[in-house]
């Protein structure tokens, strides 16, 4: 077919025009796609609800902070003798140096020490390796992981595990259950089962004692879990930094005293025992590196990593041996389980009765997790919201969201506490998380008497309108 000239000139602008749209889109991509494929995976609800918490703060509400386990944002002080020691170390200049990159030796030897003298797995200074915070250790531990193979942790699951390990694969996290009709203990079964049936699955995570459910696991169940291990010939990696914070009937009992000739590790940390959070400074505790030679490569691996840094931070390291060793520790750490068991008797006698809900009381860490029973959340239900420009804030961020996700957001902007919604921590259950920090003892008991009323509240919000329905039906 013949086209006239005219024809011609209005086939060229189409084609020109199609030409300058796709050079167009072209300038809008990267020659190469360089986003890692597990990057939509890093997700972090404890500190994501902190953005909604400031924009509400903006608009006049006044904000309780309970989603983060910080003891030192929530007022607890830390002892004169640990502020000495800290003070002195910052007057000696070698505190000022690099170090070794696996850490400072001395404290290598007292923490190696510390693990032996428990009479389970040995190791020597060598098998301590320091990283600034656990968040640097668990990034090492993923990012250094072979992307096809997977490890397995608890559901609910600590979000900083969680998201290293799905970013780390490129696919959701693997969970094993922790049941709440048993003391959020892990469901062993469900356990073996994902283990037997996914040859993926090359460790397990155990989290003791647990963030968020603040479960602490008995010797035997630790014992079922390392034998899962070792008959499936996968590792273990065992987060122990409230290993020091138990209380109730429970004890502590760390992973080296189990771990026999599994491959394994432990991660410890000063964050929560001094508390200094913000020292970040954490290490492992390697079991068995020599137990499989793949093993070995994987650990040497890490610590090549983190020679590329040159090392972690020096001064909290040198403070260790002075801390932990002085005489005055014990009886520092019995102090704190003893306040921590107070308040996790005060929370859960504020919220045991609340209809709709189900609370287990913690024996370890200082969180609780409040467990809203099956079909009792919808999206109808609301708080009393006074600010108007609140109200509206809120009820624009509780579209398509999780219900017990909703229950938070109106908790936030009905009465300013901000706590983390159960499903944010890689978990199909609804509840939420709350901590035993505040040390203001009104506030604190302001704090549990309000979230209480607020349950009970937001419950009932629209009983009125679901009777109503069920009376129109039934006429």
């Amino acid at each position: 077919m013949f086209l006239n000239k005219k024809q011609q000139r209005m086939r060229f602008t189409r084609i020109l025009c199609c030409f300058v749209f796709e050079r167009g889109r072209d300038f809008k991509k990267m020659r190469r796609n360089i986003v890692h494929v597990g990057s939509g995976q890093l997700t972090y609800e404890i500190r994501e609800i902190v953005a909604v918490a400031n924009e509400l703060a903006a608009l006049g509400v006044d904000i309780t902070w309970e989603n983060i386990g910080d003891p030192v944002a929530k007022g607890e002080s830390i002892p004169h003798w640990i502020k000495e020691i800290i003070t002195d170390l910052v007057g000696q200049d070698d505190t000022y140096g690099y170090v070794a990159t696996r850490g400072v030796s001395k404290t290598q030897q007292f923490l190696a020490e510390c693990v032996n003298s428990r009479g389970g797995t040995q190791i020597t200074k060598d098998d301590i390796v320091f990283f600034n915070g656990l968040g640097d250790a668990v990034a090492k531990i993923f990012g250094f992981l072979k992307r096809e193979a997977r490890v397995i942790g608890p559901s609910p699951a600590y979000s900083t595990h969680s998201s290293a390990e799905a970013a780390h694969s490129g696919y959701n996290h693997l969970t094993y259950e922790l049941d709440p009709e048993n003391g959020w203990l892990p469901d062993l079964e469900d356990l073996e089962n994902k283990v037997k049936y996914n040859d993926a699955i090359a460790g397990i995570l155990i989290i003791n004692p647990d963030n968020p459910t603040g479960a602490v696991y008995p010797r035997e169940v630790l014992e079922k879990m390392v034998d899962i291990a070792r008959r499936h010939r996968i590792f273990i990696i065992c987060d122990e930094i409230y290993s020091h914070i138990v209380y109730d009937d429970a004890s502590t009992v760390h992973l080296s005293e189990v771990i026999g000739e599994v491959p394994g590790m432990a991660l410890r940390g000063i964050s929560k025992e001094y508390p200094w959070p913000g020292g970040r400074c954490g290490w492992l505790e390697v079991y068995n590196q020599n137990s499989y030679p793949m093993f070995r490569q994987y650990i040497q691996s890490i610590v090549n990593a983190k020679m590329l840094e040159v090392c972690s931070t020096s001064l909290p390291q040198h403070s260790i041996p002075l801390v932990m060793g002085h005489p005055n520790y014990r009886g520092h750490l019995e102090m704190r389980r003893d306040m921590f068991h107070r308040r996790a008797d005060e929370a859960y006698d504020m919220l045991k009765d609340v209809e709709g809900i189900s609370v287990i009381k913690p024996k370890g860490a200082f969180y609780m997790s409040v467990l809203f029973d099956d079909g009792v959340l919808n999206s109808d239900q609301t708080l009393a919201i006074g600010n108007e420009r609140v109200r509206g804030y809120i009820e624009e961020k509780i579209e398509n969201v999780e219900v017990d996700k909703r229950f938070v957001y109106y908790l936030l902007a009905a009465t300013g506490i901000c706590v983390v919604p159960l499903t944010g921590f890689c978990c199909s259950r609804k509840g939420f998380r709350i901590t035993l920090l505040e040390t203001d003892d009104d506030k604190r008991r302001w704090t549990f008497q309000t979230v209480a009323d607020s349950i009970r509240a937001y419950l009932e919000s629209n009983q009125g309108s679901a009777g109503d329905e069920a009376c129109r039906l039934a006429v």
